[in-house]
């Protein structure tokens, strides 16, 4: 019998959604948690949230083609002998060879070299693809020590003490074992195809004064030539840079929590750590505070994509940004040209983030040979490069349209917020306005 009144159209609840009830069902199938790559896919207030006031009358701005606008950065100025000097400021973020491909490596260091900056190493050792064809190479000092040796401290050019990851502060890495070739199991000491977690933390200290002594010792190591950066993930950005000044860095990296990862548990990418948007303030705060702002110097990390995102990180208070996922879609990874081998695994270009299983069709983040061959790495290194050019000169029209000489003198009177949520993490006023929540302590 068909009642005389309609129906309410069904709802579905927001809280338990179709992508948590499927979590439920597969946690419940399995009896383990989710690991993944990539990074958080839920929104986050970020770089978008945020617009330039360019110059008019106010303010005057250069002109593109005639008037000069300074993209270079020194790194590592404060007790290196040899600081870093690059032509840009955008580098290469730490993605270890491993989790990448031997190629992937090379074609990393051939576009950075080409653009005038710096890639790093990440965690498992120095490859010679990289260290032959990166002119400025960072060697990340992690937890793990994997294929850690005092010859590779000394060939590169700088050291980043890792700390801590955006994508998964307080946690360390994943290796499966599919990804354990005999040479990763060479570099690493490891046993061939069995899994591998890196550790959440370093084993020879417990705070910030054993840190300093680190830093010390690493400083001995090398002679005093190297830059020392320490990494931080985004989650006590305050404190964790003022103690990473006091313990005597050189460079502090702050990894906000849109920064992707290798592999690991999908709860820690999408519930811990904090969007770069409201990192990069309270470090500069800490750096100020310490009368330290420019002397040690800011890389931050954690979804960049444009010269715009460089430009706003910039005008923030930033030194220099770097770049990771975005490098490897620059390369060639989750190209929509192999959607078809994409779907075969079960997922869809621009969704793939099953990096750990090593199945990538684009040859980027394998192990295998068969797929791993495929990819070019002269042509990986020229996409890279281009996408570098584009972003510099993405940020430097920007800097130009608010009557800036160098991306150094963008500042936050430079920016405005299109929501609540953006003005009070940046600290820039809401369009239209010249207040942002928290301002006067209101």
């Amino acid at each position: 019998m068909t009642s005389e009144f309609p129906h309410t159209p069904p709802r579905k609840s927001y809280t338990f959604s179709d992508a948590a009830n499927a979590e439920i069902r597969r946690a419940a199938a399995s009896g383990i948690y989710d690991i993944r790559g990539g990074g958080t896919k839920r929104y986050l207030p970020h770089f978008d949230d945020l617009l330039f006031l360019g110059a008019s009358i106010s303010r005057y701005p250069l002109e593109g083609y005639r008037e000069k606008c300074s993209t270079d950065v020194w790194l590592g100025t404060r007790f290196a002998k040899n600081p870093i000097h690059l032509d840009i400021p955008v580098t290469i973020a730490g993605m270890s060879f491993g989790a990448l491909s031997g190629p992937a490596k090379e074609a990393l260091g051939r576009g950075a070299s080409a653009a005038g900056t710096s890639t790093t190493t990440g965690d498992g050792g120095m490859t010679e693809e990289e260290r032959g064809h990166s002119k400025t190479l960072v060697y990340q000092y992690l937890p793990s020590r994997y294929g850690m040796n005092p010859d590779d401290l000394r060939r590169a050019d700088a050291i980043e003490v890792v700390v801590g990851q955006g994508a998964k502060p307080g946690g360390g890495g994943m290796l499966l074992g599919q990804k354990i070739s005999d040479r990763v199991a060479m570099m690493r000491n490891l046993p061939k195809g069995i899994d591998q977690r890196s550790a959440c933390r370093h084993p020879d200290w417990t705070g910030p004064d054993d840190l300093e002594i680190k830093i010390l010792e690493l400083r001995e190591i090398t002679d005093w030539e190297k830059p020392i950066y320490v990494k931080i993930g985004g989650a006590r950005p305050y404190y964790d840079t003022a103690l990473a000044v006091k313990a005597g860095a050189d460079v502090v990296v702050l990894d906000g929590m849109q920064g992707g990862t290798a592999a690991t548990q999908d709860v820690f990418i999408e519930h811990v750590g904090q969007p770069i948007l409201a990192c990069i303030p309270l470090a500069v705060k800490a750096l100020q505070d310490l009368g330290m702002h420019r002397k040690v110097q800011l890389i931050v990390s954690g979804g960049i994509r444009t010269g715009a995102d460089v430009a706003k990180a910039m005008a923030l208070g930033a030194d220099a940004v770097a770049i990771g996922t975005a490098a490897l879609v620059a390369l060639g990874d989750n190209d929509p040209v192999f959607e078809a081998e994409y779907q075969k695994l079960g997922t869809t270009a621009g969704a793939y983030d099953d990096w750990h299983e090593g199945k990538d069709p684009a040859g980027i983040t394998t192990q295998d040979p068969e797929l791993y061959n495929r990819f070019d790495p002269v042509l990986g290194g020229r996409r890279l490069k281009n996408y570098l050019k584009v972003m510099t000169l993405e940020a430097q029209t920007i800097a130009r349209a608010c009557g800036k000489n160098h991306l150094h003198n963008l500042e936050p009177e430079d920016l405005c917020a299109l929501t609540m949520e953006a003005a009070a993490m940046a600290r820039v006023p809401l369009a239209g306005t010249d207040w942002y929540p928290g301002k006067n302590g209101f």
